[in-house]
């Protein structure tokens, strides 16, 4: 059995599926489009700058393993990265911490606007504490939500049960060699 996941002081053992010697990934609480992910170093350290050069390589290796994968899984044509590297930059949650998010000519939310995503981005940034801290109290009582994503203002964190199975099925898309299976 391996250690929790702390996404800087918040447990996110459950939501991981997919995980390396120094970096793993997790779904989101918020996605903005199907299949946004976080792609993070097990370390918690603010800014990439903090990060040791292996620590740096691996997460870069995670993100390309983890893009490749969510965007073949999602139906994806291409790919938005982005890392909102400190507090100044938008950077809520005070871990350093990659978004990954498979993109669409069309079907996509944001299709017509593609760069709209980045104030979505911004803003799904900016609600991370509260709505993880919702998810802390909620785990007690658990409200089911309809999955809503592509940004719409209603759409609700999900619970800690449906991140679990997204988890779940994203685990099953990757081999030995891209994931420990023993540590996720």
């Amino acid at each position: 059995m391996s250690s929790p996941l702390l996404f800087s002081t918040i447990e996110v053992t459950k939501q991981a599926f997919y995980r390396t010697a120094l970096s793993y990934a997790i779904v989101n609480l918020k996605p903005i489009v199907p299949g946004h992910v976080l792609v993070i170093p097990n370390r918690p350290v603010p800014r990439l700058t903090d990060l040791t050069t292996p620590e740096l390589t691996s997460l870069i290796a995670s993100v390309q393993n983890v893009g490749r994968v969510v965007e073949r899984a999602y139906g994806g044509d291409a790919l938005t990265v982005a890392c909102q590297d400190g507090k100044a930059a938008g950077q809520s949650i005070p871990h350093v911490h990659f978004h990954v998010m498979p993109r669409k000519y069309y079907g996509d939310y944001f299709s017509q606007r593609m760069d709209d995503i980045y104030p979505a981005l911004e803003q799904s940034e900016t609600d991370l504490p509260r709505d993880f801290q919702n998810l802390k109290v909620s785990n007690t009582t658990v409200q089911h939500h309809p999955f809503k994503v592509d940004a719409d203002e209603d759409r609700m964190p999900r619970t800690l049960e449906d991140m679990e199975q997204e988890a779940t099925w994203l685990r099953g898309f990757f081999t030995g060699e891209c994931r420990d299976t023993n540590a996720v």
